[in-house]
């Protein structure tokens, strides 16, 4: 689509009515800058809670799953007494051809 000069010095947003501008004095911009860099802070100080939270939650989900297994691993006892008795086991079995 063809444009012309005429409509793109005017459709561009440096030119364009749409465009406000606020004057301020430098105490007010000051205190916008203090406003701004305070709920940054803020922002930031909530975000680090709840990544802490949720950090405490896996631990402690992770720690539970980590008790059940050592849990499990107990009531199964230990690894050489059962491969002892699962190969004696075997060896007793009479072998049909």
């Amino acid at each position: 689509m063809y444009t012309s000069l005429f409509d793109t010095i005017f459709a561009d947003s440096f030119f364009s009515s749409m465009r406000t501008v606020y004057v301020v004095s430098d105490s007010q911009l000051e205190e916008i800058k203090r406003k701004q860099r305070q709920e940054e802070l803020d922002n930031l100080e909530a975000s680090r809670k709840r990544l802490e939270q949720s950090y405490h939650s896996r631990i402690k989900i992770i720690d539970e799953r980590e008790h059940e297994l050592q849990e499990e691993l107990k009531a199964l006892g230990p690894v050489e007494n059962k491969i002892e008795h699962l190969s004696e086991k075997t060896e007793k079995c009479p072998v049909k051809s």
